[in-house]
């Protein structure tokens, strides 16, 4: 993996960027027969964790730590290019068995985002890669419609706890955190197999407001929830924990 990370530069140099495109436009090659042939990333989102409630003035403010997991057989990785003054459009690299790789265009943008001083100021971050929302919980156990969703629509792709180790997944990180320099044209976001990116519940925009709710709901996080990116599995991007509102410290109804 440490070789591939090294030869990533070169592919860049020698490989021309493909005009972005919508990705429902282009066949999802991890769902055809070409499949056979190609390392396809498969991203999770692990269940909400280390939720608190914290009040803030007259708002109370539902906390949980989100963590997306890289769970394929090879990583997940995009390639900006600047298309405007903040933004960027996007080609993923899908790796092949034998060596190389294949680059498709996708609908995801990176948006160079702010997250307070606190944090570091501001990050080149893919626009909804993941959201957050609340549903209400009916007595018979059937989750419904949409309650409540987060602010937090922008997250980073790097490799930044190994949450799995194993005979696919790089001993070393091959991604690291996300750019922050405000005028680069072209900009690199992973995460390895067997990695995964995860924001504590304290960090920026990690949270549903819930002032007001009372009852049972379903604390859910999607990753990829426009499908905008190429994945081996789309069924699996969903994860969730339940809670009582007003919330008491213990997950659960």
């Amino acid at each position: 993996m440490r070789a591939r990370a090294l030869l990533v530069p070169l592919a860049l140099l020698l490989v021309p960027a493909l005009p972005a495109a919508a990705s429902a436009a282009v066949e999802n090659p991890c769902e055809s027969a070409e499949a056979r042939t190609l390392l396809c990333p498969n991203l999770r989102i692990a269940p909400p964790s280390e939720i608190y409630a914290q009040k803030v003035g007259g708002r109370v403010l539902l906390r949980a730590t989100s963590d997306v997991e890289s769970r394929g057989k090879g990583p997940m990785e995009l390639h900006g290019r600047r298309d405007g003054p903040r933004s960027m459009k996007t080609n993923q690299w899908i790796y092949r068995k034998g060596g190389g790789h294949i680059t498709l265009p996708t609908e995801a943008k990176l948006h160079f985002t702010y997250v307070g001083t606190y944090f570091g100021g501001s990050y080149w971050k893919v626009h909804q890669l993941a959201n957050f929302e609340l549903r209400r919980v009916g007595p018979d156990g059937e989750v419904g419609d949409v309650v409540r969703t987060s602010p937090k629509l922008n997250y980073c792709l790097r490799d930044l706890t190994h949450t799995r180790p194993g005979r696919r997944s790089p001993s070393h990180w091959v991604y690291p955190g996300c750019n922050q320099n405000p005028f680069q044209d072209r900009v690199r976001l992973g995460t390895s197999v067997g990695w995964s990116d995860i924001y504590p519940a304290a960090y920026h925009q990690q949270w549903i407001e819930v002032s007001g709710l009372r009852g049972c709901f379903a604390y859910r996080m999607i990753v990829d929830p426009k499908e905008n990116l190429f994945e081996s599995n789309e069924d699996d991007n969903t994860s969730q924990r339940l809670v009582r509102l007003p919330y008491k410290g213990t997950p659960g109804c």
